[in-house]
């Protein structure tokens, strides 16, 4: 049995508190840091539970995904698909496992190397991805909805300079550094 729900601060009290304690911070920059890390945690939260209906989980949507963006014929060897995902091989091994085990992907030898191993996604994957697909098209849809397709273009650019800046900063910190290319 849970509780009422905590009400979080506004963004505007947050800062203020921040400002309180810490003298130097910079409100405009706070402002923009503060509402891109609760936009992403509510995305992530509305990602969660469309992955729910379709009887998958973030975990699995990235391998699929990932596959998709191998292009035809979807195969990937287990390795190159944990280093883009930022894995272990063991985790990669666990989370393959249970994919082939319900029917997302299948985990077969290599015919001109016997030793290697190659993940491919199947049919219910693929319908599993592009259900996954409309449902986010939509939901990011209505996100976006109140910007116009200006406004939509001016702010992906924005974001995509600011990410870049991070990425240069930090190279290692993502596991992928070219999905936006």
């Amino acid at each position: 049995m849970t509780g009422p729900a905590i009400q979080e601060p506004s963004l505007d009290e947050q800062i203020a508190a921040y400002q309180r304690e810490y003298g130097d911070l910079d409100p405009q920059v706070e402002k923009v840091v503060s509402a891109l890390g609760r936009l992403n945690r509510r995305m992530n939260v509305g990602y969660g539970r469309q992955l729910a209906t379709l009887g998958i989980t973030n975990a699995e949507w990235e391998v699929l995904k990932t596959l998709v963006l191998a292009g035809a014929p979807y195969r990937m060897g287990p390795g190159e698909l944990a280093k883009r995902l930022g894995l272990t091989p063991a985790a990669m091994t666990h989370r393959i496992d249970r994919m082939a085990g319900e029917g997302l992907v299948t985990r077969d030898r290599d015919e001109s190397n016997r030793v290697r191993v190659i993940v491919e996604l199947t049919d219910e994957g693929r319908t599993k991805w592009l259900e996954a697909m409309r449902m986010a098209s939509d939901f990011e849809g209505d996100l976006l909805q109140d910007l116009s397709a200006d406004e939509r273009g001016v702010l992906g650019e924005l974001l995509i300079r600011v990410l870049r800046r991070v990425e240069d900063a930090q190279p290692d910190a993502g596991g992928r550094l070219s999905d936006l290319d």
